[in-house]
């Protein structure tokens, strides 16, 4: 069983939603995509398909893919990505990563994660500071700008996409929403001498 275009896949745990937290239901609606299920297990291939995904890899897929919600009459529906029994499709995962390895972006994707606020300068009282990550899991065209993973750098405002993965937050982003490279000790703001 295998389609010209899409993956077949399976939720990791066999879970729709990943709404439970350090032992707390952060969330009980069937139609908050926040706490959907974002991590996947590939069945098949399509065919025809000479990429790095094996069958057997995790994938990071879009938040709709598990997702429940309820129509007009209030029937409870399935994405488009339903399949049948506990199979769905996708067409473009945004990350990958082996069995036994470490998650790899796809195509544009990549995945920073947040730096904790230490107040230093900013002039916010976000838990975050805001716009500045630290690259979690790349990708190639990351590379060929000479970006790796590890590095601190700052990002367009909106396009943070939050993920929960591996018991971590990350966002999911495009390689162009990366427009500053910091240094290690540079913690987003040059403070002038006066």
């Amino acid at each position: 069983m295998r389609s010209p275009r899409y993956f077949v896949i399976k939720s990791k745990d066999g879970h729709r939603y990943d709404n439970v937290r350090n032992g707390i239901i952060i969330s009980t609606s069937k139609e908050d995509h926040i706490v959907t299920t974002r991590e996947a297990i590939v069945i098949e291939t399509p065919i025809g398909y000479d990429g790095p995904i094996e069958i057997g890899d995790a994938v990071l897929v879009h938040h709709n893919t598990f997702r429940l919600y309820f129509d007009m009459q209030g029937r409870e529906k399935s994405s488009w990505n339903y399949f049948k029994d506990d199979m769905f499709f996708i067409d473009d995962p945004y990350a990958y990563k082996k069995p036994d390895g470490q998650w790899k972006g796809i195509g544009r994707y990549v995945f920073v994660s947040p730096v904790p606020n230490d107040q230093s300068g900013i002039t916010t009282t976000d838990a975050e500071m805001p716009l500045v990550g630290i690259i979690r899991f790349g990708n190639d065209e990351m590379l060929e700008l000479g970006l790796n993973e590890g590095d601190r750098v700052v990002f367009e405002p909106e396009s943070e996409y939050p993920f929960h993965v591996d018991g971590e937050k990350v966002y999911r982003m495009y390689t162009k929403n990366l427009t500053i490279k910091l240094n290690e000790q540079d913690n987003g703001i040059k403070e002038e001498d006066n």
